[in-house]
């Protein structure tokens, strides 16, 4: 199937799918006219990343997952490395969610002094 067919069957974009393949995670071959062509297997690959870049993981640690993409990663119990991947990622979240809090907080305390002082 082409590019465009892929993209309409998984909810994505021409141009994810070939950013996708760029990283590795997708493969096609050429037409003769040079259009990407996909296997029809290459659907349930794509509906994988997606479902692993929507639970917050990037696509560095997708690649991780490569041998296991085209099986049924939704309902099928995850892998003690899966885990430790995505264990690995929320602490990263979390800590740049800290950090965000931090400036967040500051720049209001900011504003409040600011405030009062205006007003006083």
């Amino acid at each position: 199937m082409r590019i465009g067919e892929l993209a309409r069957r998984t909810g994505t974009t021409a141009r994810a799918l070939r950013h996708y393949e760029q990283a590795g995670l997708l493969t096609s071959r050429r037409a003769p006219n040079g259009y990407r062509c996909y296997e029809a297997s290459a659907e349930v690959r794509v509906r994988n990343i997606r479902h692993l870049l929507q639970a917050g993981l990037t696509l560095e640690d997708v690649a991780c997952f490569a041998a296991c993409l085209d099986g049924d990663m939704v309902t099928a119990p995850p892998s003690p490395e899966g885990l430790r991947i995505a264990e690995q990622r929320l602490a990263v979240l979390e800590a740049r969610i800290a950090a965000q809090v931090e400036v967040r907080d500051r720049l209001r305390a900011a504003l409040r002094s600011t405030t009062v002082r205006a007003a006083g």
